[in-house]
């Protein structure tokens, strides 16, 4: 399986109304079959704009607006592409380092590498964010209030004292942090704007696995991820014998949800008492689905009143599941996780060992020109 098929699932979802994000992930990876050694993903409001890999040896954009930055800077993926293949080789140092620092001989091993930054458009305020991890776990992290470096693991300590005492280093990293990523990711916004700022209403249905499985809301085809989606009796909000979903990914962009209600202890009479909202952040009105049991399709053939359902629902579910094992599958190897936004990561400093000093401007991949 492709690392950036984990990437893309980690569910990093986008930041409210006014902020904007900026995420570089470097990955380099060790004996993980039919995938990539080293993977670049570039993420402006966690919409992929490029991607490079050991496999193509190319710095490409994914989105065709982020090919605009071309229009100033003709030979801007040419030269990030040499950057990347610099980056590689770093990587893969330092890869080799940390299996000796943590007496590893073999097997699959992965580190990760991310920077960033958040901008909010409307009072200007910029917060900039670095972090490494190793086999799923924290290594390094980068304090913005105090400028330095922090080394959750003892393995990490000896390069932590070695980079944060390298005061030129250190002024570096700020400047990148609080300058020139923010500069970057304020220009591919301008550049994607129409795409990242539109919002897509989704087709909303009333799905049942059997007759006595709940019956789940569904939404389908919604842009942005900035969605909720629940059961409400009598205009109140449910919160028991309710379940909601993860807001997962669809092939062409756009994101689907659902949130289950327990039908078990509702008589038949009180169904008309339910309905399913779907709001959409940005969007003024809300779709509002009636709890019909005519209106619900099932994958044993009829709907309530014996039509045809026609809906192929264990089709649908099975989707949802494959996707979920995925997320859960990767969260061991990747540590970028909801709880720990705000934070960030590792440049190399050199192939021969990690801990001989701070990372230099020559090895940062497509970030530190960003």
């Amino acid at each position: 399986m492709k690392i950036l098929v984990f990437l893309v699932l980690l569910g990093l979802h986008s930041a409210a109304a006014g902020i904007h994000s900026l995420k570089n992930i470097l990955t380099m990876s060790s004996q993980v079959p039919n995938s990539p050694e080293f993977v670049i993903v570039g993420m402006v409001d966690d919409v992929q704009i490029y991607h490079y890999d050991s496999n193509t040896r190319r710095l490409e954009p994914k989105q065709d607006w982020a090919n605009r930055v071309t229009e100033d800077d003709p030979q801007f993926w040419e030269r990030k592409t040499a950057r990347c293949l610099d980056t590689q080789h770093l990587f893969k140092g330092y890869i080799k380092n940390l299996k000796h620092r943590f007496n590893q001989t073999g097997g699959v091993h992965i580190f990760q590498w991310m920077i960033g930054c958040e901008w909010d458009d409307e009072t200007g305020e910029v917060n900039g964010f670095r972090q490494v991890g190793y086999d799923g776990e924290d290594f390094l992290s980068w304090d913005v209030k105090t400028n330095t470096w922090i080394a959750p693991k003892q393995q990490a300590v000896i390069i932590k004292n070695n980079w944060n005492n390298d005061e030129a280093k250190l002024a570096y990293y700020k400047n990148v942090l609080t300058q020139e990523l923010p500069d970057f990711l304020k220009k591919f916004v301008n550049y994607g704007r129409s795409s990242l700022m539109r919002t897509e209403l989704p087709s909303v249905s009333l799905l049942q696995k059997t007759p006595s499985s709940p019956v789940s809301c569904f939404a389908t085809g919604f842009y942005p991820d900035r969605a909720e989606i629940f059961w409400r009796k009598d205009g109140e909000e449910l919160h028991e014998n309710v379940e909601l979903g993860e807001i997962l990914p669809n092939h062409d962009g756009s994101f689907q949800m659902n949130v289950d209600l327990n039908l078990s202890s509702v008589t038949p009479e009180d169904w008309r008492r339910y309905e399913c909202v779907f709001h959409l952040s940005g969007v003024k009105d809300d779709i509002i689905t009636k709890l019909d049991k005519t209106a619900i399709q099932t994958n044993w053939g009829k709907t309530g009143d014996g039509r045809d359902g026609g809906f192929p629902l264990g089709a649908v579910i099975g989707v949802v599941v494959v996707l979920l094992l995925l997320v859960v599958g990767i969260t061991g190897f990747f540590l970028w996780k909801n709880k720990k936004k705000g934070k960030d990561g590792f440049q190399p400093a050199n192939t021969s060992d990690a801990s001989s000093s701070s990372p230099s401007s020559s090895s940062v991949g497509v970030q530190n020109t960003t």
